[in-house]
């Protein structure tokens, strides 16, 4: 594993503060905050790692969705699986940089294993989510090797543009008529 950038190594910090999770490892060939959101909606479950490899956690993120919603490729790749698991559809990404991305819990898959595909590809659709969740989502999750990552750490940052209004300085500074 080669030695991250410094700026690279004190934004993961920064955000590993900001979560109180200690600071996530990944390799050089990770790009933070390079990935496309496969879905958009927000985040219902964070990332929680855990102590051991078979031990209690959450290896990914549930990102809010209706059932039927177009699962998008986080980047290009060549699709590692795609199958059923206990009856549950699931479909992995294996990227250029090393990271395997997965997507759990899919009510379609519209990708097959071997298939190339282009960063925001289709790739499926989204499902229920975990059993026995209230809110329909899909499970994102991203490793390299056996170490699973946060998958946040490697998402686009959201754009506020649309959210945030801010008034003009002179409509504050006039007296009322």
């Amino acid at each position: 594993m080669h030695a991250l950038p410094a700026a690279v190594a004190a934004w993961t910090l920064l955000g590993s503060l900001v979560t109180a999770r200690p600071p996530l490892q990944i390799s050089s060939q990770g790009s933070p905050g390079s990935y496309a959101w496969p879905i958009h909606g927000r985040v219902l479950r964070g990332f929680e790692p855990s102590a051991s490899p078979y031990g209690p956690g959450h290896r990914g993120i549930d990102i809010e969705a209706e059932p039927g919603t177009r699962v998008r490729a986080a980047e290009r790749g060549v699709v590692s699986f795609a199958g059923a698991i206990d009856g549950e559809r699931y479909l992995s990404i294996l990227h250029p940089d090393g990271i395997r991305t997965t997507y759990s819990w899919l009510s379609r898959l519209e990708a097959r294993e071997g298939d190339l595909v282009a960063r925001a590809e289709v790739i499926g659709r989204s499902g229920r989510g975990h059993r026995g969740s209230e809110d329909a989502h899909l499970h994102f999750g991203a490793r390299i090797g056996d170490v699973y990552l946060d998958p946040l750490v490697l998402l686009e940052p959201v754009s506020l543009v649309g959210l945030v209004r801010l008034a003009p300085v002179g409509a504050w500074a006039r007296s009322p008529p």
